[in-house]
Parts: structure tokens; sequence; C-alpha cells
């Protein structure tokens, strides 16, 4: 027996009877596996192109009659072996392109004997019935000692033409894609790139087959490249789009590996595909810088929007800038402009002296302070370059030491300074409002920092300009601030009386809201009798047009408090003078008021409100402390509500009790209801021993309500801090935690009697001797008080008075006396009807007493008492 290989590794046994037919199974002679090669375990088998390809096998006889039909052949033309072994080839070919199937056969086995092989395309019969087109091989064989065989290969010409397309793709893949392609082994060595990652890696196509990336690339990116590729090849997890710098330093580079393995799962390498994106990078760079200033702006912005002030201002801008932008910021302004003063000229000189008003650094240290120069007047030379810009407005960018240097004159200490801290690019800019240079915004960066470039001086311009606006409205917000709390000033008290047996103290604490000043206000009116008004009020809304209706409304009441009315006549006829008091037709008048009449002698009091907070009463407690009280009065309307009723509150106060009058802007806390403000304002008093004055109690008040801040819910404290009026102006302040939105007004009363002796009181009938009875106690009594001097006018007044009561009145005559200030002289009568002046002529043997009166006292008046009028007159004291 002679064995011959056939084609394909398929063996076949050669007998004297001819070539027998391998198994159905497509297993070989010996019973090897179909598809194994002889002594391969299942385990062991690799894939190959051939499990994707299948190539049939058949054999010939020199007669063209079929002598082996392959398993392969079987899967792809489904005829058994036993139906074709020993039938001519032609038996399984149809007709193609004209040729009958011998024609076919005839012409194969032609070209074998000139050629010794053939190739083409047959159509052949498919078992089932159908045609079935396939690409072929056929090759003569011989082993010397018979006649010669044909091995005939038979492959599906769809599969080749599929594999064709893949291997054309990946050819054109490998040679046109313009990504860096490359294939390694399992030893992470290449065995395929394609041009494209020869130019990326700067490294000719063929000096990189056999090698590992150390081999081509720089050692430190090789590193970090061959840590990735051994956990990809580990893990098989690929790494998608890893950015890493190009071999040369210059650009950047995105870089992917996938692990490759055959259809069986075994591991043959790793795929890597790379892609320049150094412009994707640098233009992810202007984006995030671009974001960076966006962020920066909106930052300064928010830094500079907290502030009304020009030093905050200043400082704010300076410190929003270190670090994110710099690493050293200096903020300098004409000096008056901290102040409010005027806006320099077009073009400050350079010898204008610049104050350094904000300041922010990186560092500290003595460098630093000499560098910065905190809160000292700066004045550059004309040829600097910060006085260039300070005359000119155009900004300018140092980008150097040696620059630096020459910035301003020789051994300037500032410079020497700054090149001390390595100090190496520095711009100095303009920071302007209307065309107007306001100062001089310098930043700088040292050390390792980037240099600034016109884009950071582009940036620090539009920065210097949204300060230069801030700064500017700041000079104006302290300006108009200024003048409104002078005109609130103006229209408040600048003193207040010291009425006998009454003792007063009040604060008035301006609110944080810009320029726009509130309505509150307060007064302390002496009424005749010696009596006293006190007043507390607030009108709604804020500015200029509510502190004008203020001064109104307290002109107002003045005037009507000069006529002696109950307090709810007084609010009456307030109110009956909305309509002129309104700040303007369309705006009309909304305030509330609290009236209180006090008289020491008799330590009575009245009130009446017009919606406002009601007052508080202190009464010294039995262990030194306070006891308080809320007077529960009507509450009546607003002023300026029409049909209102308000009503008069009569009580009787212990000696030494102290009357808490206030406005809304003492207690009120946004989102807490009125009454907790109230209740906090009681303990607050109370829980203090009486204070040496009234001064330090509402001093206490301030102090407390300043320490407490901005509230946890949010709110601010109702106090930041007082001003009495008549003390230094008032500095305007920015809105902070510590300072309330509303003003407040705060008026305690320390309410006495007058001392002892002090008043004196008669009845008279009206009878004659009334005026000579009257004449007789009050020249006794001005003798007790050692007032000789005003004995005798007191005389004529009094019977003056008591005469024209007896001739009118013809009831009960009273008449009191009080010394105090001044000695005031009162005679009343159930007369309801005011007398009135009138000219007396030589023959008139009356009317000239109410003139005398008037003539000879200081003031004089009448009032409307239950039961009659009263009519008053004042003598001062002698001495």
């Amino acid at each position: 027996m002679a064995e011959t290989a056939g084609p394909e590794g398929v063996n076949s046994e050669t007998t004297r009877d001819g070539v027998r037919a391998a198994p159905a199974d497509g297993g070989d002679a010996l019973g090897a596996a179909p598809g194994r090669p002889r002594g391969v375990s299942p385990n062991e088998a690799m894939s190959s192109l051939l499990d994707t390809l299948r190539l049939g096998v058949v054999i010939l006889d020199t007669r063209r009659r079929v002598m082996l039909w392959s398993g392969t052949a079987e899967e792809i033309l489904g005829w058994l072996p036993g139906r074709l072994v020993g039938k001519p080839v032609e038996t399984f070919l149809r007709p193609f392109e004209g040729m009958s199937p011998e024609q076919q056969a005839e012409d194969i086995f032609a070209c074998l004997r000139r050629e010794r092989r053939w190739r083409g395309i047959l159509r052949v019969h498919h078992a089932e019935g159908h045609p079935v087109t396939v690409e072929s091989r056929a090759f003569l064989l011989s082993d010397g000692a018979a006649a010669p065989y044909v091995a005939l290969s038979l492959a599906d010409v769809g599969q080749l033409r599929a594999i064709d397309h893949d291997l054309a793709a990946l050819h054109a893949l490998f040679g046109s894609s313009p990504l860096g392609i490359g294939l390694f082994d399992t030893e992470l060595r290449y065995v395929r790139v394609n041009e494209a990652l020869a130019r990326l890696n700067g490294v000719p196509a063929g000096e990189h087959l056999g090698k590992t990336v150390h081999d081509v690339l720089p050692p430190g990116m090789a590193e970090e490249i061959t840590q990735v590729q051994s956990t990809v090849l580990r893990t098989g997890r690929s790494v998608i789009d890893l950015v890493t710098n190009a071999p040369d330093g210059i650009g950047a580079r995105s870089v992917s590996y996938s692990r490759l393995t055959d259809d069986f799962g075994h591991v043959l390498g790793l795929s890597c595909a790379v892609m320049d994106v150094s412009e994707r990078r640098d233009a992810l760079e202007k984006i995030e810088r671009a974001r960076q200033r966006l962020a920066l702006l909106d930052h300064v912005g928010v830094a500079l929007g907290d502030f009304l002030d020009v030093r905050n201002i200043a400082q704010a801008l300076a410190t929003a800038l270190v670090p994110r932008f710099a690493d050293y910021a200096g903020v300098m302004l004409v000096g008056n402009l901290a102040h409010g003063g005027d806006l320099p000229g077009r073009t400050p000189t350079s010898g204008t002296p610049l104050l350094q008003l904000g300041v922010a650094a990186r560092d500290r240290g003595p460098s630093v302070r000499r560098m910065l120069r905190v809160g000292q007047d700066i004045a550059f030379e004309s040829g600097s370059y910060f006085g260039r810009t300070l005359s000119t407005g155009a900004p300018h960018l140092i980008t150097s030491q040696e620059e630096l240097r020459a910035a301003t004159y020789a051994d300037d200490p500032k410079v020497v300074a700054a090149l001390d801290l390595g100090i190496h690019s520095l711009m100095v800019v303009p920071l302007r409002a209307r065309g107007i240079v306001l100062g001089l915004l310098v930043v700088s960066r040292a050390t390792e920092s980037d240099p600034f470039d016109h884009d950071d001086l582009a940036l620090a311009m539009e920065l210097a300009d949204r300060a230069g606006t801030s700064l500017d409205n700041a000079r104006l917000y302290a300006r108009e601030r200024e003048g409104a709390l002078m005109l609130q000033r103006t229209l408040l008290p600048q003193s207040v009386p010291s009425p006998p047996g009454v003792q007063v103290a009040y604060r008035y604490v301006p609110g944080s809201s810009g320029t726009e000043v509130g309505g509150d206000w307060f007064d302390v009116i002496p009424l005749a009798g010696g009596r006293v008004a006190l007043v507390v009020g607030d009108v709604t809304g804020h500015g200029l047009r509510a502190a004008a209706t203020m001064g109104r409304l307290r002109t107002a009441v003045r005037t009507l408090a000069g006529l002696d009315l109950p307090p709810d006549e007084l609010l009456r006829r307030v109110n009956d003078l909305a309509d002129d008091l309104a700040p303007g037709p369309d705006d009309p008048l909304l305030a509330t008021a609290l009236y209180a009449v006090y008289d020491p002698s008799t330590r009575r009091c009245h009130l009446a409100k017009a919606g406002h907070v009601p007052p508080l009463l202190l009464m010294p407690g039995p262990e030194g402390g306070w006891r308080s009280r809320v007077l529960d009065l009507p509450s009546g309307a607003p002023l300026g509500v029409g049909g209102v009723h308000f009503e008069t509150t009569e009580l009787e106060v212990e000696d030494g009790a102290v009357l808490v009058l206030y406005t809304d802007g003492l207690i009120e806390n946004r989102g807490e209801d009125i009454t907790d403000g109230i209740e906090r304002l009681r303990d607050l008093l109370c829980a203090r021993t009486p204070a040496p004055s009234l001064d330090d109690a509402c001093d206490a008040v301030v102090a407390t309500r300043a320490s407490s801040g901005a509230r946890g819910d949010g709110s601010r404290g109702a106090f930041a801090g007082s001003v009495r009026l008549g003390d230094e102006p008032h500095r305007s302040r920015s809105a902070s935690p510590s300072v309330p939105a509303d003003d407040a007004a705060l008026l305690m009363a320390q309410l006495g009697g007058l001392p002892e002796g002090s008043a004196a009181s008669w009845t008279f009938s009206a009878e004659s001797y009334a005026v000579r009875r009257a004449r007789s106690v009050v020249r006794d009594t001005l003798r007790d008080w050692n007032l000789h001097e005003l004995i005798d006018s007191t005389e004529l007044l009094v019977s003056e008075l008591v005469t024209n009561s007896l001739r009118y009145a013809h009831g009960p005559i009273g008449v009191r006396m009080v010394r105090g200030g001044s000695l005031l002289v009162e005679v009343s009568d159930p007369l309801p009807d005011p007398p009135q002046p009138r000219s007396a002529t030589e023959e008139d043997e009356g009317g000239r007493g109410i003139q005398l009166v008037a003539r000879e006292s200081r003031r004089w008046g009448t009032r409307h008492g239950p039961l009659g009028k009263t009519v008053w007159f004042e003598l001062p004291l002698p001495g």
C-alpha cells in the first residue's frame, strides 16, 4: 500500500484496486477527527483563516472520475461521497458561460496537461437542486509510481468575496486612515503599523516592527503607555481616548487600546489607535480659559456688588484677583475720591498722589509691605509706565524683569521689592468712569506663574472698567447719602428741652438702604404748665421724599402742640391735613405716630397713637431691676387713612418710671411677628439693672442689638450702632450683616414729679373778694420762694385774669403757680370760650387785661379742659 498526501493535508490510501474514499463523516482513513490536525487536542486548536473559509477537496483520476470526496466538499454542496465517487466530474457540474459540463471538464484537464494547474469559477449542482458558484483550483498529484491524480479544491465564492472585502478594508484602514494604527503581540512588540502612526511617532514604519514602545517613544511617555498596555492585555478592558503629550513634547495625542482575541478566546495581542488632538486640546484650553475668565468676571462682579463704599470696593477687587488671576494686586485711587470728592480732571497729571486703598498678596513679608505700601500716598513720575497710564488712560503690559526695572526711576524701592519677590510680569491698568481716570489697578505674577499675555490684559481692562463704575457709584453714593442724612438731621430736633421732672435720652440710627434715608422721627415739645409732649413717628417709604414728608409732619405736630390740644384731637387734626402733608398728588401720606403728654405736677400721662407700635413703661422693681409693661392703647389707623377715630388713654405713672417710645425699625425682623420683637426689647430692658443714666440705657439697647448681628433666619439685627444728633456727622456705610435696612428712632423719658414746694394752687368762689385774696396768696407764695422781683408783675397779671373770670365766668376760679425753669401762672374758670384780646380806647374802662398779659409775660396762652378753660403765662426767673 502506498500513501499519497492529498492537498490541504487530506490523506488517501492507494491499493491495487485504486483510491478508497474517505469516511463520510469527514475523518481521515486513520480515524482522526474532522478538521483536527493529528496529535492536536481540541483545547489546543488555534483559529485560522481556514476556520472561516471552508475549502472542499475532490480527488479525480485522469479519466475525470471522482476518487475522493472530502467532508468540507459535502458541507458546501450537500453530496454524500457514496453518490459521486467513481462518477465523472461533470456529474455535479452545471452549464456555465455557454459551456456544457463536458466542455468545462475537458478544458480543465487540457489546461492541467499543459500547465499542471488550473484555476477558475465553476457552477455546480447542490444536492438539493439549486446551483452554487465556487472558486476552484486544480493541481496534478503524482508520486512517480502510478498515473497522476487531480486535486480539485472548491470554495464558496460568497465567503471568498466577504473575506476579500474584509482584507481590502483592513489594508485601506492601515494605508489611508489619518489615524495612527498599530498592532502588538502578546509581548507588546509592534507587529504592524501604518504610515500615520509612523509620522506621529517620528519613526519609520519598518523600524517599529519587533520593538516595544520603549524603543520608539521617550522614556517617561513609554513607561506610561506600557502600564496602560499591560493593564489592557491583562484585564481586557479597553482604554479609550487617553490624552498624552506628543513624543516631541509639542502637541497632544489621544491613544486608545483594545485587546485582540481569536474565535476561541485566545489573546493574540493589542490594537491601538492614535490621533493628534493638539487642536482639540488647544480649543479646550481656550474654552477653559474663557470659562475661567467669565467665572472671574462674575466673581468680581458679585464681590463689588456687595459694597457701596470706595474703600471696601477697592479691597474687594484686590482680594478677588489674588490668587485666581494674579499673585499680587493693588488698587490706587485719587485721594479725594475715597471721601466722596469730585472727579479729577479729564487727564490727571502724573504727579497726582494716589492712595493705596486695596491690596492683596499671595505671600507676606517686608518686601510685600514695601511694594504695596498699604494706606500710603503714592506719586509717579510722568515718564514712568504708571504715570503714562494715569495721564493717558492707556494700559501697559510688562513681561520681563528688565522692563520692570525701567518702569520707574532707578532704585525705586517698590520695584526693588518686586524683583526680590520674583515678579516677572506686571500690568498697569487704568480705573475709569465716564472716560475719566480714577486711579490704577496694578497686578503682577511671580516665580512659577505664567506671564501675562494680551488676553490677560483685555480681561484686566474689563475688570477695571467694571470696578471703575462701581467706585464711581460708591463715590456718588457717599455724597448723596451724606446729603440725604444732612437733610434728615436738619429736619430732626438738634437738641431737646429738659422740662422739670422729666429726663430724656434719644437715639436715631439711619438705615443701610443706600441714599434712601427713612422717615422715622421723634420730638420733645415743652407745653404750658410745665408739661411736655413726647412724640415718635414713622413715615412709610424711603428716600428724600419720605424725609421731606417727615419734616412737614413734625412741623405740623409742633404747631398743633402749641394749641395745647389733647392727644386724640391733635392726631385728628394732623390726619385732616394728610392731603397737604402728602409727598405728592399720586403719593398719599401714610404714617404712624404716637403722641404723649406728661404733666409732672400730677404725674399723669395722656397718650394716643395712630397705627404705631405700642410704647413700653418701665417701673423700678423691688430688687433694683425693671418691671415692664406694654401700654395697650387703642391702635387707631395710620395717618392718611380717612374716617379714623383716635382715643386718648390716661394713666398715672410711678415716680421714676421710664416711658419708652420707638419705631418699628428697632424691633422688626424679616419673617418674625412684631410681638416677638416687642418681647425681645422687654427682655433686653428688664434683664439689666437700672443704668446710671438714660443715655447709658439707650447705649445698652443699641450695643446689645449690634452684637446680635445677622439673625439665624437670614434677617438682620435692628441696630448696628447709634449716633446722637449733634455729634460728629454720620459716616456713610455699606450694607453689612450688622446694619439694619430700615432706620430706627428711640426716645426714653424718665417721668418724675416736681420738687416739693414747687407748685401751689387755690380755688376761689366767684365773689368780689376773690381778686384781693388771689393777690395776697400770690404775694405770700412768691416771698416764700424768694422771688421778690416777680411779686409786682405777677400780682398785676393775676388780678387782671381773675377780674376777667369774675366778670364773665360766674363760677369757681382756680389759680395755680409752678416754679421750674420759669414761673408758670394759670387762672382757670368754667367759661369755655377763651379771652379775646381787643384794642381799648382811652374812654374804655376795661379790655386791657389780655393786652397787659401778652406784653408783660414771656409767653402766654389758653387751653381747654373738661370743666372750662385755663389762661396761663410764664415769667422768666430772676438771674
